[in-house]
């Protein structure tokens, strides 16, 4: 989590009650503030030009939860900067990438300018093009694309999850897909510890409160949110979306890296990420 950001230093943390306007652009200034640091840290488990579903480590060319996506028009929601897009691309997609932050969208285009292949600045390959968008509101025609898909952006830092989910569900063709990964909500009984001391639950699944940072003015600097599987499920079926299957990968055997509360450890116990994928209706 964030030890400071434009706003402030961090004072409190916990679950709390708080408005959902106190919240509601917390994430797009904790990504401005932290970009550099969360790729510094990640960066390299993600890559520049890959496309990871979780901390699992499950990737898009093994999962194939896309289908093919050769030829397809794709829009990655919440792209940070742009990893998945940039694979995509790569595997002859029509992609754009969205994200609320400028600072994940400026690290993206970085990337793209770096690529060893040349990059788009040497002509040689397309970058993927950006759009600085809240995925609630997302600035695209209707049914405008074949797959609408996010990995783990967007839906836990917004207190309204049904609004992404209805714009994926708007922005996406009949008969389209939209795909989402978020933390498996069972993991929100347990504490965000890697350690022995994850594995005991210690507060209720059914406790909806976010978790909260704020500094010491009460200004939230971080905010996630916690939705069980009945409320997920609820979401996309409100949204008028039909749900085709639900993937909860496994930790596998020779992974070692740990990820905040991720880690082997606790992988081969508890589920650490819930795949949602579904479809328009044609």
């Amino acid at each position: 989590m964030a030890d400071d950001d434009s706003t402030g230093r961090l004072a409190s943390a916990g679950y709390l009650d708080v408005p959902a306007a106190a919240t509601d652009t917390a994430g797009r200034r904790w990504w401005d503030a932290n970009a550099g640091e969360y790729l510094d840290e990640h960066g390299g488990f993600l890559g520049d030009a890959d496309f990871l579903w979780c901390p699992e480590g499950l990737r898009e060319s093994d999962a194939r939860l896309l289908g093919d996506v050769a030829g397809r028009r794709v829009l990655e929601v919440g792209a940070g900067a742009a990893q998945c897009a940039r694979w995509l691309l790569g595997q002859g997609a029509h992609v754009v990438a969205t994200d609320v932050s400028g600072g994940m969208l400026a690290a993206a285009a970085t990337l793209d300018a770096a690529r060893p292949d040349g990059g788009p600045l040497a002509g040689r390959a397309p970058a993927v093009p950006l759009v600085q968008a809240d995925a609630r509101a997302l600035p695209f025609p209707d049914a405008s694309f074949d797959v609408v898909f996010t990995a783990y952006g967007a839906i836990p830092f917004v207190p309204d999850a049904r609004r992404v989910h209805a714009e994926a569900a708007r922005v996406v063709r009949p008969g389209g897909l939209w795909v989402c990964s978020v933390t498996h909500p069972v993991r929100w009984a347990f504490p965000d510890d890697p350690g022995e001391r994850g594995l005991t639950a210690d507060r209720s699944y059914f406790d909806r409160r976010p978790y909260v940072e704020a500094d010491e003015q009460g200004t939230v600097l971080y905010a996630e949110y916690h939705r069980t599987l009945g409320d997920h499920v609820a979401d996309l079926v409100a949204a008028g979306l039909v749900i085709d299957a639900v993937v909860e990968p496994a930790w596998p055997e020779g992974h070692d890296r740990t990820w905040g509360g991720w880690s082997p450890l606790r992988g081969r116990h508890i589920p650490g990420t819930a795949i949602f994928v579904t479809h328009r209706p044609a």
